[in-house]
Parts: C-alpha cells; structure tokens; sequence
C-alpha cells in the first residue's frame, strides 16, 4: 500500500507538468501569469526544501552528511545544466534550432524532476508520512514549468503526439523514482538517508537560482522578491499548522 502511495505522490507531481502542458497548448496565459506563479512555486520549494529536507535530513542523520549530501546535489545539478547547454549550444549550430526544444526540454525536466520525486518516497521510509508541504511545492512549481516549455514546443512546430508523449513519460519517470525512493532505501542507515535527502534539496536549490527565479523575474520585473515571498509564507504555514 505504501509503495503505491509512493509512486502515487510521484505520478502527481510528475502530472503537474502535463497540466501546465495541456493549459499552454489549448489556452494563450500571459506571461506575467506564468512568471507569478513560478516566482510563487519558488517561494514555496525554498521553505519546503529548508524546513522539510535539509533540516530533518541534520536532524536524523546529523550535520555533515546533510551538507555533503546539499552540496554534492547543487554540484550535480549544475554540472548536468552546464553539460546539458553545451549539447544543445551544437545542435543549435549544426541544425539551427532555437535553444531549450526537444531533448533538451525533456532532459531539463528530468534533472529537477527525478531528485525531487524521490524525495517523496524516501521521506516514507521507516514508517514515515509522505511529506504533504514538498508534494504542494513540487506541483506548483511544476505547472508554470510545463506551460512554460509547452509554448516554446508549440512555437518550435513540435506535434500534439510529441509533445504530450513527452510529458507523460517524465511524469511516468517522476512515479518510478519515487517508487525507488522508498523501496531501494528501506534498509538505509541514517546518514545514507540523510544524504540523499539532501543532495534532493541541493539539486532543487539550484535549479530555483538558475531557472525559476530569473525566468520569473523576466516578467514579473520587482514583484519577484515579494511574490516569493508570499510562497514561503504559505509553505512555512503548512509546515508549521500541518
């Protein structure tokens, strides 16, 4: 029952990008909306990964594997994100493409995707109750992700089949990996839990510095910050009323 929860919770948060997509491929959002949202998801995913990853993480399996777990994740992250522009950046001259289409898309959201699904799992090990505040976060980052990348697909030509496919199998990816977060670390000291608890919450740190704030403060301009704000506001007060 659990592992299905598990994979459940991952397939959901995996789903928030499909629903971002079918929005942005059937309804034109203005970008301000877009650009709320995902200032908002980042204020969100900031307090979630605080107060629900890195701190739990220090508080069950101690300060130093948390930290080289945290660092280890940012690491990783953006040497992916570096390797990943370098790949696109030629096929851009080889074929003319404009940047973030096809492959690269996927591959984007899979690198935040997969740690933070898999977070969802692990924080079921042991007995333990999904984590509600990280599942909220996850979803609504997710959407102005999915909307986000869906236009620039549909710009880029790309056809319904391939762009919902493409959807569809990440978010089937975000169920596999939480499903692998809990079955594969049941056994887990709990420095290892603590690792790779936060290498999830390094990988989603990043990932809001390099992407979602600077997309969001594209459009929202010096609404940014307070925007954020609110987010972590609200995550804050579930974690602490939840």
């Amino acid at each position: 029952m659990e592992a299905w929860l598990a994979a459940g919770a991952g397939a959901l948060a995996g789903g928030a990008l499909l629903v971002g997509a079918i929005i942005a491929w059937f309804v034109r959002v203005p970008r301000r909306v877009v650009a709320t949202i995902m200032a908002f998801g980042s204020g969100v995913l900031i307090s979630a990964l605080a107060f629900d990853l890195v701190e739990e993480a220090a508080e069950q399996g101690g300060f130093w594997p948390a930290m080289t777990g945290f660092l280890a994740g940012a690491i990783v992250y953006v040497a992916a994100n570096l390797l990943l522009d370098l790949v696109d950046a030629r096929n851009r001259r080889g074929s003319g493409q404009s940047p973030g289409t096809g492959t690269g898309i996927a591959i984007g959201a899979l690198l935040d995707g997969i740690p933070e699904t898999a977070v969802l799992g692990l924080s079921m090990v042991g007995g333990g109750q999904l984590s509600i505040p990280v599942l909220l976060a996850i979803i609504i980052s997710n959407v102005p992700e999915g909307l986000a990348s869906t236009a620039e697909l549909k710009a880029d030509g790309r056809s319904t089949r391939y762009v919902f496919g493409l959807w569809i199998g990440i978010a089937v990816a975000c169920a596999l990996s939480s499903l692998g977060g809990f079955v594969l670390l049941q056994d887990a000291s709990a420095g290892g839990t603590a690792f790779v608890t936060a290498i999830a919450a390094g990988a989603i740190l990043a990932m809001i510095c390099d992407t979602m704030i600077p997309e969001a403060f594209r459009d929202a301009k010096a609404f940014t910050g307070l925007i954020a704000t609110i987010g972590f506001f609200v995550s804050f007060a579930v974690h602490q009323l939840g």
